[in-house]
C-alpha cells in the first residue's frame, strides 16, 4: 500500500479499525463508519488526514441536505442580479457554478480526505443519489455541459450514528466498520492521549462512575467518550477532589443531557453504587 494509517499520538485506534482504513484505501472504496455518537468517528477522519499529510474536506450532512449540494450549485440569483445591476456580460455561466464539498475534493490538485459526516441524517434516497459519483469519481454539470472527473481519487470516510438503515446498494459499495464503545482499558488509553498529566486517582474514580452510569438500563442517551473527556476537564478546572467523585457526581450535566436520564440517575444514586 502506498498509504498506510496507524494510531497517532492524538487518536487511539484498534487494530481492526486500522485494518479497515487500510483495506478501504487499498481497494479504493469508501469507508463507512458506524457507532454511537461521541465514539470518535469524525476524529478518525482528522487523524487519517494528519497521518497521511493530506487536506481534510468535511461535508456535514443535515436533514435538508441533497446529494446535489455536495457536487455543485448554480447561483441563478447572483446571475440575475448581475444581469440587471452589474457591469459586463453574464454569458459565462461557469462564473456562477460553485463547487460543493465533493466537487472540491474531485477538483483538488492533490489527493485529499473527504469526510461525509452523519450521512444518516439525510433522507433515505440521499445515499443512492451518490452511487454514480462514488463509483465513477465524476459528475456532470448540466448548465455548462461539462464533466468533472476527480484528478485524484479522494479517501472517502462516511460516518453514521445508525439513526436509520442505509440502502443495500449503497452498503455494497463501502467497506464497513462498527466502532465498539471503548472498554475501560481502551478508554484509559484515550484519556491519556488527551490528559496525560491527569491525577490517576481522579481518573480511576471518574471511570468507575462513568461506566456505572452507562450500565443503567433505563438511560436513553448514555454518556459518550467526548462527554467523559468534558467531565474530566470540568472536574479539573473546578478543583474537584477524587474522593467526592462517586459521592457527589459533580457537573453531572456534562454527562447526562436529558431530564428523564437525570431523574433516572438520581433514583439509582439514592440506592447507592453497586
Amino acid at each position: 500500500m502506498l498509504n498506510s494509517f496507524d494510531s497517532s499520538t492524538k487518536y487511539v485506534a484498534s487494530q481492526e479499525l486500522m485494518n479497515s482504513v487500510n483495506v478501504a484505501m487499498a481497494l479504493k472504496k469508501p469507508l463507512l463508519i458506524k457507532g454511537e455518537p461521541g465514539t470518535g468517528k469524525t476524529m478518525l477522519a482528522e487523524a487519517i488526514a494528519e497521518t497521511l499529510g493530506m487536506e481534510l474536506i468535511i461535508w456535514n450532512i443535515k436533514s435538508t441536505t441533497k446529494a446535489q449540494d455536495g457536487l455543485y450549485v448554480y447561483d441563478t440569483v447572483q446571475r440575475l442580479y448581475d444581469s440587471q445591476f452589474g457591469e459586463g456580460s453574464v454569458d459565462d455561466i461557469k462564473k456562477y457554478i460553485k463547487l460543493g464539498k465533493m466537487g472540491e475534493a474531485f477538483s483538488s490538485d492533490k489527493q485529499v480526505v473527504l469526510l461525509i459526516d452523519e450521512i444518516d441524517k439525510a433522507d433515505l434516497e440521499f445515499p443512492n443519489d451518490l452511487l454514480w459519483e462514488l463509483d465513477k469519481m465524476e459528475f456532470y454539470i448540466n448548465e455548462t455541459k461539462e464533466t468533472i472527473t476527480a484528478k485524484h481519487r479522494p479517501i472517502v470516510i462516511i460516518t453514521s450514528n445508525a439513526e436509520k438503515e442505509l440502502p443495500d446498494a449503497f452498503l455494497r459499495r463501502c467497506i464497513f466498520h462498527f466502532i465498539e464503545f471503548p472498554s475501560p482499558e481502551k478508554m484509559h488509553e484515550i484519556v491519556n492521549v488527551h490528559y496525560p498529566d491527569l491525577d490517576k486517582h481522579l481518573l480511576a474514580q471518574a471511570m468507575e462512575a462513568f461506566y456505572w452510569i452507562r450500565s443503567m438500563p433505563d438511560v436513553q442517551k448514555k454518556p459518550s467518550t467526548s462527554e467523559l473527556l468534558d467531565w474530566l476537564q470540568a472536574m479539573v478546572l473546578g478543583g474537584v477532589p477524587a474522593e467526592v467523585v462517586k459521592q457527589d457526581f459533580p457537573f453531572i450535566g456534562t454527562l447526562l443531557k436529558k431530564n428523564q436520564d437525570i431523574d433516572i440517575f438520581h433514583r439509582y444514586k439514592n440506592r447507592g453504587m453497586r
